[in-house]
C-alpha cells in the first residue's frame, strides 16, 4: 500500500449491504506484507454463476490461466473466488503453476466444490512464485468465520500500492422485485486495461444465466474499465469477474435483450463506470485527473484510440503534470495514434478555452488563459478531428516524480 492518501481519494468506504448468497472471509498470510491482511475467499452458494474477462497481456500469470479454463467448468457445489496480494505469481514457471492447483484444491477441500471451478487470482510483485501453503494453512480458519459483511475487509485485503479501498453499490428492480449489486477493485498503477481492469469483482443477487452475465460485461467493459488508464502498460493479471447468486425472488433472466434488465443495466454501469472512476483517481503519484473527450472521428473506434494516444503520452502528462498547457504535444499524440487526422480540420480545447483549430493557433487564445485553468486539481482536454461522427472519452491522470518513486522502489 502507498502511504502518501491520493488527493480523490473519496471521503470513506461506502456501505456495501450483504448480499444474498454470498460469504467471505479475510486473511494475514503473509505472502509479502506484515500487520495487513492480504487473502481473501468468496464463496457463492450453490447455483451462483460467473462471468469473466481476463488480460490480453501475451504473458498472463498462471492464475490467469487456470481461471479462465475455469470459467467454463460448471461448480458441482459453492463458487469459490481466492485472491492474494503481495505476489502476482506471473512468469514463476512450474512453481508457479504448481501453486495454483495446490491452492485450488486447499480452497475445495475447506469450502466445498471442485478444484477446477474455482477462480484464482494474484497481484503483487511478477517473477516471485506464490507459496501455496501460505494461503492453504489460512482456509481452514477462514471457513470458520465466512460473513455476507465483509465488502471493506475483502476491498483492503487485494490492495498492493492502492492508497485506498475501493467499492461500490447499487440497487435495481427485475420484475419489480430488489436486487443488489456489489463491487469491489484494486488497481493503482500498469493500468492500461485490454479487457478490464487490475482486479475487480462485481456480485449480485439477481437470477441471471451465465451467457447473459457474460454478455453484460462484455458490453460494459468498453465504457468504464477500458476506458481508464495510467501509465499505458496492461498488467499481466487484469481480471474482471462477475458474479450473481441467483437469491432474488424473481423469475430467472435468460436473454440479455431481456426489457426487465433495463433497470439492472443502469445499476450495473454505475457500479462498473464508479470502481473504474476510483481506479484512475488513485493513479500512482496523481496530482491532476484528466478527462480526454475526442469527437469528430471516422468511427468510435477511431475516437478512442486517438483518445487512448494522448491519455498515454508521457510528454502529455508530464506537461500536465507541469501545469503547462502545451498543446502542442496534445496534436502530436493525435498524430501518432496511427487513425485519420488532417492537421487543418484539427481543433482543441483545454477546459473552456480553445487552444488551436484550423492549423494554427487560435486567434483569441493568450497563454495565461491555460496556466490559469492548468492550475485545476480536474483538467479536461476536448479535442475535434472535423471528419466524422465517431466520439469516445478516456480518462487519465498526470505523471509526476511521485509516479517514479513508487515504481523505482516498488521491489526494494
Amino acid at each position: 500500500m502507498n502511504d502518501m492518501i491520493s488527493p480523490f481519494a473519496p471521503d470513506g468506504f461506502p456501505k456495501l449491504p450483504p448480499l444474498r448468497g454470498f460469504t467471505m472471509a479475510t486473511a494475514e498470510a503473509g505472502v509479502k506484507y506484515r500487520g495487513r491482511t492480504d487473502l481473501w475467499v468468496l464463496r457463492g452458494e450453490p447455483g451462483t454463476e460467473v462471468a469473466g474477462v481476463y488480460t490480453q497481456n501475451r504473458c498472463p500469470g498462471a492464475p490467469v490461466d487456470w481461471s479462465r479454463a475455469a470459467l467454463t467448468v460448471a461448480s458441482n457445489g459453492p463458487r469459490l473466488v481466492v485472491v492474494n496480494s503481495g505476489t502476482a505469481n506471473v512468469f514463476s514457471g512450474q512453481a508457479g503453476r504448481d501453486a495454483v492447483v495446490a491452492t485450488a484444491q486447499g480452497a475445495a477441500a475447506a469450502f466445498g466444490g471442485n478444484a477446477e471451478a474455482i477462480q484464482i487470482a494474484s497481484t503483487g510483485v511478477i517473477g516471485v512464485a506464490l507459496e501455496a501453503e501460505k494461503l492453504v494453512d489460512q482456509f481452514g480458519g477462514m471457513a470458520t468465520r465466512m460473513t455476507p459483511d465483509g465488502w471493506e475487509a475483502a476491498a483492503r485485503a487485494i490492495m498492493t500500492t492502492d492508497t485506498y479501498p475501493k467499492g461500490a453499490t447499487a440497487q435495481a428492480k427485475i420484475d419489480g422485485v430488489p436486487v443488489t449489486i456489489n463491487g469491489i477493485a484494486k488497481g493503482s498503477g500498469m493500468i492500461a486495461p485490454d479487457m478490464a481492469t487490475m482486479l475487480a469483482y462485481v456480485a449480485t443477487d439477481a437470477t441471471l444465466d451465465q451467457p447473459v452475465l457474460q454478455h453484460l460485461l462484455n458490453d460494459l467493459v468498453g465504457p468504464t474499465f477500458n476506458s481508464v488508464t495510467v501509465d499505458s502498460d496492461t498488467s499481466t493479471s487484469d481480471t474482471l469477474l462477475f458474479l450473481a447468486s441467483g437469491a432474488a425472488d424473481h423469475a430467472p433472466v435468460s436473454q440479455a435483450d431481456d426489457p426487465r434488465l433495463a433497470d439492472f443495466c443502469r445499476a450495473l454501469r454505475a457500479v462498473m463506470f464508479d470502481l473504474s472512476q476510483q481506479i484512475v483517481r488513485d493513479g500512482e503519484g496523481i496530482s491532476k485527473l484528466v478527462t480526454i473527450r475526442v469527437s469528430g472521428a471516422v468511427s468510435d473506434g477511431s475516437a478512442y484510440r486517438v483518445a487512448k494516444s494522448v491519455a498515454d503520452s508521457p510528454l502529455v502528462k508530464t506537461a500536465i503534470a507541469g501545469e503547462d498547457a502545451n498543446w502542442g504535444r496534445i496534436v502530436m499524440a493525435v498524430g501518432k495514434a496511427g487513425e485519420p487526422a488532417e492537421r487543418d480540420s484539427l481543433s482543441i480545447h483545454i477546459g473552456p478555452h480553445c487552444l488551436a483549430s484550423q492549423g494554427q493557433p487560435d486567434a483569441d487564445y493568450v497563454e495565461e488563459m491555460g496556466a490559469t485553468y492548468m492550475k485545476e486539481a480536474e483538467i479536461e482536454i476536448a479535442i475535434d478531428l472535423g471528419l466524422g461522427g465517431g466520439a469516445a472519452t478516456v480518462y487519465t491522470c498526470d505523471l509526476t516524480h511521485r509516479y517514479i518513486d513508487i515504481n523505482a522502489d516498488y521491489r526494494s
